[in-house]
Order: C-alpha cells, then structure tokens, then sequence
C-alpha cells in the first residue's frame, strides 16, 4: 500500500474499526461491568495486531492484506481501551465529577504519550531481523513496533495486579 488512496482507505478504515470496536466492545462492557477481562483482552489483541505493521521487506511485511487486516483489527482492539477505562474510572470514583476525572484520565494519557515521543523516534530508527533460520517466516520488525508491543505487554503485567 504504497499510493495516497490505498493509504486514505486503510486510514479510514482503521478508524471506523476505531468507531466499531468502541460501540460493539463498549455496549458489551456497558451491559455487563466485565471492565478488567475486556481490558485484557483488548490490550492482548492489540499486542498481537501491532506486530505485522512492523514487519519489513520480507515475505509477510509485504503482504497488503495482511497490513490491512492488521490495521483493522489494531483499530478494533485499542480504540475501545480508553472508553472502557473512563467508564471504569467514573464508576470506581462515584459520586465525583464525571467530567473531572476522565479530564484528569485525558491529561495523564497525554503528559505519558509527550514523554514517550523521543523514545518512539529513537526507536523508529532501530531494526530487528527475527526467525532467520526459517526462510518463509524471516523477518525483520521496527523498534516503533516493539514499543508498542512492550508498553502493551508492561500494561497488562500492571493492570492484572489490580483487584
């Protein structure tokens, strides 16, 4: 996917997986309470759908159905994420502000991401060749890539210690 409307349709695509994952997840969540599994599992499935972004110039990163797919199915697990955690966050502090503590959610989440951009540039740059020895599976992935997939995998590690 290398031309501007290939690449404005998979971006719109990735947000209306964005705007599905938020009312098909988020109704589920709404009916059932089931904040901490559905978080896990979204931030799983996003682990697993990050990956193929980032693979390069060997047989899977350059399949555009894969990417695509990828794309999709990275919009229909994180995009939910945040929503689900407002809600969570407004129901454990009830009776305060709504609008203060997803406010306060908001700028948290922003301040994380402004001190996480020179450690997602510095990682843009890196690459890493993986699985060698396996001709049809060799691969390289970016290190932008690999920090997705570890702050993720650090999330879930933190947010299953959690009751």
């Amino acid at each position: 996917i290398t031309d501007q409307l290939g690449i404005d349709l998979a971006g719109a695509g990735f947000e209306l997986a964005i705007l599905l994952g938020g009312i098909i997840i988020g109704g589920y969540v709404d009916e059932t309470k089931k904040y901490k599994p559905v978080t896990l599992a979204c931030l799983a499935a996003t682990m697993f759908f990050v990956i193929p972004l980032g693979l390069t110039d060997h047989m899977l990163g350059n399949e555009p159905v894969l990417l695509v797919a990828a794309l999709l199915g990275l919009g229909l697990s994180c995009g939910p994420i945040q929503p689900i955690n407002a809600e969570l966050a407004v129901d454990v502090t009830y009776p305060s502000d709504e609008t203060a503590v997803e406010s306060v959610q908001q700028v948290g989440g922003n301040l994380v991401s402004a001190l996480m951009v020179p450690v997602a540039e510095w990682a843009l740059n890196q690459d890493y060749e993986f699985l060698q020895n396996i001709r049809p599976l060799d691969s390289d992935i970016r290190g932008d890539v690999l920090l997705l997939f570890t702050v993720a995998a650090v999330t879930i590690v933190y947010f299953n210690t959690f009751d």
